[in-house]
């Protein structure tokens, strides 16, 4: 492998492992980060041959690095997108830069030559908005946020996911030209984690460990592992003849009282924190009228949405291994860290 891909966003969660891959895989790889200031940190914790590995300042808001951290690049990885800890107090805090970041990544990549783009979105732009019963998804359904009142029920974060994905495929099918375009859709990412600085998306299991979370209401969503997540960007970079494609990364939907139900089985005293209640729906309902985190997930109540991974699994041959494994591996990791005290 001779190729050079740009990674944006390289000290998230998901990039620092898809660098790692890339770069033990042969890879040259170019990343971005808002701050050179953070160069030296971040390649201590990815522990990866620095010779392969370039640093350059980009932001999504704005214009300037993209178009050098992108030059004699064949391939471009889109990671970067905002994911917060808590709800925003305006949607646009999230969409407007995942949207207009994704669009900036774009022009950059078609003006510095690039083949392949592969873009991570999520299962937020997929499987939500449907309220309560059994669901079933696959890479051919939308999030719905044309729908009355869309705007105040679902999360700023699955809007942005919606919203920037489309507005990427919009401007593919009118200025992409021959560049392909792929994307990754992720349900919730779990496992180990790299440094102190973790992903939003642990908080569930730091909250769980930590009995900041008193009692699990009646909603979940499908987990998968951060290891497994890169690898499948790697063979999207990699796999001819899938240009427009788009896969979703999952294992298996879970809801949370069985995620709390694995931490305490399989980690024992070190999870005698993690709640064995439930919460029921008029007190979430309740608790919404004044925390705009819980008013975020009102809308999930008592909805199950299985998010088929099956085409990634036929056209690429890719594999997740088991939910439970990626939250318990998450979980060690928290507490190794000493992000969880034992």
């Amino acid at each position: 492998m001779s190729h050079t891909v740009f990674v944006s966003g390289g000290s998230g969660y998901i990039a620092g492992f898809l660098i790692r891959q890339l770069v033990a895989e042969g890879w040259t790889v170019h990343t971005s980060v808002r701050s050179l200031a953070t160069e030296a940190q971040v390649r201590e914790l990815l522990q990866v041959d620095n010779r392969r590995l370039r640093f350059f300042a980009a932001d999504l808001n704005v214009d300037a690095g993209w178009a050098e951290a992108m030059a004699g690049c064949s391939h471009v990885a889109h990671v970067a997108s905002p994911l917060p800890m808590g709800a925003p107090k305006n949607a646009d805090e999230l969409i407007v830069p995942a949207r207009d970041g994704a669009l900036r990544a774009l022009r950059a990549a078609k003006a510095a030559g690039v083949r392949r783009f592969v873009m991570t979105s999520s299962v937020a732009a997929i499987a939500y908005g449907r309220g309560r019963g059994v669901h079933h998804f696959t890479e051919a359904d939308w999030t719905d946020l044309s729908k009355p009142g869309a705007r105040k029920e679902i999360s700023a974060y699955i809007q942005s996911k919606t919203v920037a994905e489309k507005a990427a495929r919009e401007w593919m099918a009118t200025e992409g030209g021959t560049m392909e375009f792929v994307s990754i859709c992720p349900s919730v990412v779990l496992g180990p984690v790299l440094s102190r600085d973790y992903s939003a998306s642990l908080v569930i299991v730091k909250k769980l460990l930590d009995g900041s979370l008193g009692a699990c209401p009646d909603i979940g969503f499908g987990v998968v592992d951060v290891r497994d997540v890169a690898d499948l960007h790697v063979r999207a970079l990699n796999a001819p003849g899938i240009a427009g494609e788009r896969f979703i990364a999952n294992d298996r939907f879970m809801k949370l009282g069985e995620i709390a139900d694995v931490l305490r089985s399989k980690l024992g005293a070190e999870a005698h924190k993690v709640t064995t209640r439930q919460v029921p729906d008029w007190m979430v309902r309740v608790t919404a009228l004044f925390v705009p985190l819980a008013k975020a997930v009102v809308g999930e109540l008592g909805s199950v949405r299985h998010q088929s991974p099956a085409h990634a699994k036929a056209v690429l041959g890719w594999q997740a291994r088991p939910a439970e494994q990626s939250i318990v591996d998450a979980a060690r990791s928290l507490l190794d860290q000493g992000l969880v005290k034992r």
